[in-house]
């Protein structure tokens, strides 16, 4: 049975998982030839790719109460507490704006939203309403984000677009981030930015998810078994919430949906509750390592991989990002990235396009799990 002062595998299980999910969708061998599963819903909708970064959201506001509870217990004062959600979020903020840039910087045009950006703001209002509040408050402001959300998207409109226009162009979200961040904004879509300003409501919202179910499992007046059954109904409520709101405000993505929010913080509610019985109730610990290994060093595997990098105009790994800037000189004279290079002759000379697509992001997932395995046998955890 785990403790509370027990490391949860469980959650650093569940956080190699989904950081190794981000690395398997973010490197493939080629972008015209992936698997279904591996790509974002085109815009309403979900696939098991649109799962990872709620996933990982979840898992920032799950580790909240169990690391600042601790705190709190042996009486650290809570200025140094508040210091310390700042100080992290700013740091992870300045790491999404220098992967955003790497490597050229233009600053006229440097995304200033991202997925690395988001997660330092969605911790540190998180992290805030932690040390503030009580959960019956949390959970208050959670749904309280997701209300006003869906009136503000399907009551509101964008100049020029009729009322609770949801589409790319026309949602009331898109021209706010048009508006604010101009040239600034993800440069595969221009007129919407997946990580932007008013969808970020219901990316906290589903941090506040995570905090929530922090504080059940550091609940010392509950067994382990209890907590299980807990997460298990409760994930299945939030499905069927999410199911019900889709209707009037579809599961999306990139906005971000109130729908969207219950719907994934319902399956990361049953996929922890699952890991938590497996690992740290029953100990079925064999098979985590590799898991482990990940999720001991996500920030890590996070910069290293840099999930918005770009590569050849698509979305790829900062090592993608940086080989593409490696040249070697084909027969002919002329110049070729190493990484077409290697998936060509290695991949794709032998392979079918979706499966030398896919065995090449497999073969880069087991490059990286070399590199954490040196960190993680030196006992090296890099922490902000």
């Amino acid at each position: 049975m785990p403790n509370k002062t027990e490391r949860l595998v469980s959650l650093d299980v569940f956080r190699g998982l989904t950081i190794a999910g981000m690395v398997l969708v973010n490197n493939p061998g080629t972008w015209s030839h992936i698997y279904w599963p591996l790509e974002h819903a085109e815009w309403n909708g979900w696939t098991p790719t649109d799962l990872i970064f709620p996933f990982f959201l979840f898992i920032v506001g799950v580790a909240i109460p169990l690391a600042f509870g601790k705190r709190i217990e042996r009486g650290d004062a809570r200025r140094s507490l508040f210091l310390k959600v700042l100080y992290r979020s700013a740091i992870i903020f300045l790491l999404g704006e220098f992967l955003a840039g790497f490597p050229y910087f233009n600053l006229a045009t440097i995304r200033i939203p991202g997925v690395l950006q988001r997660i330092a703001v969605c911790y540190l209002f998180a992290g805030i309403i932690y040390l503030t509040t009580r959960a019956r408050t949390t959970a208050i402001i959670a749904a309280a984000l997701l209300v006003l959300y869906h009136i503000l998207m399907t009551r509101g409109h964008a100049p020029g677009a009729y009322v609770g226009d949801l589409s790319k162009e026309g949602s009331l979200a898109s021209y706010i981030d048009r508006t604010v961040f101009g040239p600034h904004v993800w440069r595969q879509a221009v007129v919407y930015d997946p990580e932007g300003i008013l969808s970020t409501m219901g990316a906290l919202a589903t941090t506040l998810f995570g905090v929530l179910t922090g504080y059940l499992i550091g609940d010392k007046e509950r067994t382990p078994v209890e907590k299980v059954v807990v997460m298990f109904v409760a994930g299945f409520a939030c499905i069927m919430v999410g199911w019900c709101w889709n209707p009037w405000f579809p599961i999306n993505k990139s906005l971000w949906t109130s729908s969207y929010v219950f719907f994934t913080g319902g399956l990361a509610l049953e996929f922890l509750a699952l890991c938590y019985w497996l690992i740290d109730i029953k100990g079925y610990k064999a098979w985590t390592k590799p898991f482990v290994i990940f999720g001991v060093n996500a920030i890590v595997l996070f910069v290293g991989t840099g999930m918005m990098a770009r590569l050849a105009g698509m979305s790829s790994g900062f090592m993608g990002k940086f080989t593409s800037l490696l040249h070697i000189t084909k027969p002919d004279g002329s110049p070729q990235a190493i990484q077409p290079f290697i998936y060509n002759h290695l991949f794709a000379s032998w392979l079918s396009p979706n499966n030398a697509s896919l065995a090449f992001a497999i073969s880069f997932i087991l490059l990286w799990l070399f590199f954490m395995w040196l960190l993680y046998r030196k006992n090296i955890i890099i922490k902000i």
